[in-house]
């Protein structure tokens, strides 16, 4: 047999049970609460009947509380507050762009765009409690798919179902080669076809840039045969930098990953350059997928603002 369960107390008699201890008179407490008194007294009772225990004291001239009435008025004041709390918050999260969203990023898009995109949001969207988690693509991809990301910056496609994408922008790939190598003399565009027979660096596995790096080489024949690994861009062009080999760098990491400092020569590739797209990524199914369209084209236009050495998508 399925058992029965205990009828609960419901929020209608709890709040009328308060307000008779608050006026300690039902006819005060029928009119605060604009009810008649018999319905006042029988939800009130309903509720003493429920929890199995004697409330008030009931007189001709007086309503007292009894000494479990004073406990349940202090838990039922808490329980209260607590379903105002929600309401108050579920009416403040159906605000356009308010609310917590939670945004993974790629490790080598992060340092180079966010520094153009967290500005405007607090500008822009001052009530949306946005916070950043950095990690790899397939990191962020599965967390959004189940819903403890909100929305992914990384590369395009995804290659996953149920995700909307919205392209960014596109950014070609440089070939980052130490001072002095031979390569680094001319200034013409590179034939892809010159990264044949070069030690290509590469980022450590689970980077979506070391799989795309690893594809311009395949598509010319070439082979990353460099044994060094990175776990970061700016590692990857300190090896560089180092003589340890060459690589392929997104050309928004150049601004803040090269210098004065850093013994390298950068070379662009011939007309279509390699390279990557950008975007924002997020369930189909979210409720708030149209404030995600919006969102994105207010990245592209921080982008575009910034200046970013990018094509932004229109």
């Amino acid at each position: 047999m399925i058992p029965i369960s205990e009828p609960s107390p419901t929020l209608a008699q709890l709040r009328a049970f308060l307000a008779v201890a608050d006026h300690l008179h039902f006819r005060e407490a029928a009119t605060a609460l604009r009810m008649s008194q018999p319905a006042l007294s029988a939800s009130v009772s309903a509720l003493e009947e429920i929890l199995d225990t004697q409330l008030l004291e009931r007189t001709t001239r007086r309503v007292l509380l009894t000494p479990a009435g004073d406990r349940v008025a202090v838990h039922a004041t808490r329980v209260l507050a607590a379903v105002d709390d929600l309401i108050g918050e579920v009416d403040r999260n159906r605000e356009p762009f308010s609310g917590p969203a939670h945004l993974g990023v790629i490790p080598t898009v992060a340092p180079y765009v966010l520094p153009a995109l967290l500005p405007m949001f607090a500008r822009r969207f001052p009530h949306l409690k946005l916070t950043v988690h950095e990690a790899k693509t397939e990191t962020i991809v599965e967390e959004v798919r189940e819903g403890r990301l909100d929305l992914v910056l990384l590369a395009l496609p995804t290659e996953t179902s149920g995700l909307v994408e919205e392209p960014l922008y596109d950014e070609d790939f440089l070939l980052a080669l130490p001072e002095g190598h031979p390569l680094a003399a001319d200034d013409a565009p590179l034939s892809r076809s010159a990264l044949k027979g070069l030690d290509i660096v590469l980022l450590n596995q689970g980077h979506c840039l070391r799989e795309q790096a690893i594809d311009v080489c395949r598509e010319v024949g070439a082979r990353a045969t460099a044994t060094t690994y990175a776990t970061s861009l700016p590692t990857l062009v300190q090896l560089v930098a180092g003589g340890l080999g060459v690589t392929l760098l997104p050309e928004s990491a150049v601004p803040v990953e090269t210098g004065k400092r850093v013994r390298l020569a950068l070379r662009r590739f011939a007309h279509p350059a390699p390279g990557r797209t950008i975007g924002l990524a997020y369930r189909a199914s979210s409720a708030r997928a149209a404030e995600y369209a919006q969102l994105a084209k207010a990245v592209r236009g921080a982008v575009r603002q910034r200046k970013l050495p990018v094509k932004v998508i229109s």
